[in-house]
């Protein structure tokens, strides 16, 4: 991917997880993840994908998520997002209504990704507030949130190539997603993510109580 990159677009910047950053003109920016979710790829679990983003002046501009062995593909164009499945034709994308944390659904990729006990102590809290949390899902539980199966999301040490793409996925489907601490997204870090903004704003009130 790098290659063809640099090939087609020499003038755009590229990060990737694999081979690091190639510096642009500023304006375009490609974030690469050939593999979010490493282990589900090593045990035969569905549960990773390909990561493209694009930033344009570091505001989240696109993104796809590519899963080839189940055929499915999300991804965004500047108002709305979609999905690919197999054969099938795109069809558009949308997060669902929910906004109390005790109708939520909660996914994140492992409870052990959440290191020390501060973190450890955020996981507790909105697990015991919503109505069912699973974990694994990495990179595709995203795009289950935009297409209106998942509710919320929470994850601790994320990179900006595990991100950068799903941010305009979920956000045009009508989601937020923000740090624990509501800001934005776009370095990684500690994540919150949800189909309502009205579920955001408790979830960030939850995480914010001592």
């Amino acid at each position: 991917m790098t290659r063809a990159l640099r090939a087609a677009y020499p003038s755009h910047g590229i990060v990737g997880e694999e081979l690091g950053q190639h510096p642009g003109d500023g304006r375009f920016e490609w974030v690469i993840d050939p593999i979010d979710g490493t282990r589900a790829f090593i045990m035969g679990s569905p549960l990773w994908g390909t990561l493209i983003g694009v930033r344009e002046y570091g505001a989240p501009y696109l993104g796809v998520m590519n899963q080839p062995f189940t055929r499915e593909r999300f991804w965004s164009d500047e108002t709305s997002s979609f999905i690919r499945m197999a054969d099938g034709p795109a069809r558009r994308i949308k997060t669902r209504a929910c906004s109390a944390l005790d109708q939520a659904i909660l996914t994140s990729t492992h409870p052990d990704l959440f290191e020390g006990p501060a973190k450890q102590k955020t996981l507790a809290k909105l697990k015991s507030a919503v109505r069912m949390t699973r974990y694994g899902g990495d990179c595709y539980g995203y795009c289950l949130l935009a297409a209106g199966y998942v509710d919320l999301i929470v994850e601790s040490g994320l990179k900006p190539y595990d991100i950068v793409a799903l941010i305009p996925i979920i956000e045009r489907a009508g989601g937020r997603i923000t740090t624990w601490d509501g800001k934005p997204a776009i370095d990684g870090g500690n994540i919150v993510a949800s189909g309502d903004p009205r579920l955001h704003d408790a979830a960030l009130e939850l995480i914010a109580k001592r």
